[in-house]
């Protein structure tokens, strides 16, 4: 007994019984909706870098190592299940693994967005640091531009603040830098900026 690509329910004949579709049809109405579907999550894949950017973490690279996880999964998940709904194969379980990651990049990006935008606290903690160097790479979206600076807290050696066009230009190794940090709205210390001391 196979499921309907569309609706899933069993069936035992080419004809659904509970949606009334072909096996083809069936296959139609679910790339329909497999396209719309992967369309948001890739714009929510464009929009989560883009708003780290603007209100970027204290700990961006390990938010971006968890994106970058569940993007090659999703799209993994994508490709396997294509060729599955080309050969009428079974796609219930995969379908709503894979309708769990769609919305994912989408939070994160919400929830630095809501964290760093009304994060309306005065609470500015200065930090005295060094520049040890620069790191840029240009992008689709907005790109990636660093500053490598001596780090503060415990356990870390470096922090790898995630900087505008200005402050890259600005700052050059060996300059000595105060790094705001704000607590965040939703508790997730970010960089609010970077001066020269």
């Amino acid at each position: 007994m196979t499921r309907c690509l569309d609706c899933g329910s069993p069936r035992t004949a080419d004809q659904c019984p509970s949606c009334g579709l072909t096996s083809a049809a069936a296959e139609v109405m679910f790339r329909r909706r497999f396209l719309k579907r992967t369309g948001v999550f890739l714009a929510g894949s464009l929009a989560f870098p883009y708003v780290s950017q603007i209100y970027p973490p204290l700990d961006l690279d390990l938010m971006l190592v968890v994106f970058g996880g569940i993007f090659f999964a999703a799209l993994t998940m994508a490709v396997i299940l294509d060729r599955r709904a080309r050969n009428h194969q079974e796609l219930e379980v995969l379908k709503h693994a894979y309708s769990g990651c769609i919305l994912l990049p989408w939070i994160l990006a919400a929830m630095l967005l809501v964290n760093g935008r009304l994060d309306f606290s005065k609470d500015i903690t200065y930090h005295a640091a060094t520049v040890d160097g620069r790191y840029n790479m240009p992008g689709i979206v907005r790109g990636a531009r660093r500053l490598f600076v001596n780090s503060w807290r415990e356990g870390q050696k470096t922090e790898r603040l995630a900087v505008n066009a200005d402050d890259y230009d600005r700052f050059k190794p060996g300059d000595q830098v105060n790094v705001g940090v704000k607590p965040g709205a939703l508790g997730i210390p970010w960089y609010f900026g970077v001066y020269r001391r």
